[in-house]
């Protein structure tokens, strides 16, 4: 792996463990709904020049798939966003990280159904692995919390926002054959960030925008260009380059960049938060292949047939 394409990734690493933490403090100034809406718009705007400035608008393309560009930012954009943004205000930073580090694992099962595309042995251990990573997380390691399934709310939100953003990804593969990624994406996020501006006019927030401290609108400009926008053409470009398997991996760091700002900041981190990040970690890398268990190989001496002179 060339040292640009790694830099790109662990930038993407980086800035997307940064936004939970991020979202955390936004939505103490802004609501849920105008911190996702005044995100996302921003990032559409921005996507929006670029796909101008490279002059890459085919109209052709737009009406071809306008439906399925509609659906996908409802439930990609919109969707996944107002339940990440909600669920930020009821969850910790690392929690919501974690969830969403299972999103490979519910691609993989979405696409079962949605694509008929099999599931092997591997990926199986891996999703079981990492589903009790999580089941550890959002109970806190309590039996009593399994038995009676009092999940919290802002987890059970990002767990939703989770599923919104799993279907984004194999439903855009199963319909948009025409369109290229950053077509789709920026798309998709004009129709989302819409939506969501909608959302942000009915919502009240907690404080009038002049009240706003400049390190919250900081964290809101951080996430729209950082996360939503460079982050997405770094993904890509990496993607293209050396591939989705290796590129995937990178993803795993999240919650550990998550964990890392949570305790800089002060924010409590507990031992079953750890235990939960370990093992939802080792299960994303059994199902991508990077980690194998099982049997050893086996070597077989092949005797040579006896020389009839022997």
């Amino acid at each position: 792996m060339n040292g640009k394409v790694f830099g790109m990734l662990l930038g993407f690493s980086i800035v997307t463990g940064a936004t939970f933490n991020l979202a955390k403090y936004a939505v103490h100034y802004f609501s849920a709904a105008s911190a996702a809406g005044w995100r996302f718009g921003i990032a559409a705007i921005a996507m929006l020049l670029i796909i101008l400035i490279q002059k890459k608008v085919k109209w052709a393309v737009i009406r071809k798939n306008s439906i399925i560009y509609t659906l996908l930012g409802v439930i990609g954009i919109f969707g996944f966003n107002a339940f990440f943004f909600f669920g930020m205000k009821h969850t910790s930073p690392l929690n919501g990280a974690l969830i969403m580090a299972t999103n490979p694992l519910a691609t993989t099962i979405l696409a079962y159904f949605i694509l008929k595309t099999p599931i092997t042995k591997r990926q199986t251990a891996g999703i079981i692995f990492a589903l009790f990573g999580v089941i550890l997380v959002l109970t806190h390691g309590s039996w009593e919390i399994i038995r009676t399934l009092s999940i919290s709310k802002g987890d059970m939100l990002i767990l939703l926002g989770n599923v919104c953003w799993a279907l984004y990804g194999v439903l855009g593969r199963k319909y948009l054959k025409t369109s290229s990624s950053l077509e789709t994406t920026t798309y998709t996020m004009i129709v989302g960030a819409g939506c969501l501006v909608l959302l942000a006019l009915f919502s009240p927030s907690p404080q009038p925008l002049s009240s706003i401290t400049i390190s919250a609108w900081g964290a809101i400009l951080f996430m729209a260009i950082f996360t939503s926008v460079l982050g997405y053409l770094w993904w890509n470009k990496a993607m293209e380059v050396i591939g989705v398997g290796k590129t995937s991996i990178f993803f795993n760091l999240v919650p550990v960049v998550t964990m890392i700002l949570s305790i800089m900041t002060g924010t409590p981190v507990s031992i079953i938060q750890v235990i939960g990040t370990i093992m939802v970690i080792l299960g994303v890398l059994t199902s991508s292949g990077f980690l194998k268990f099982g049997k050893k190989h086996k070597y077989h001496l092949i005797r040579k047939p006896a020389s009839k002179n022997a």
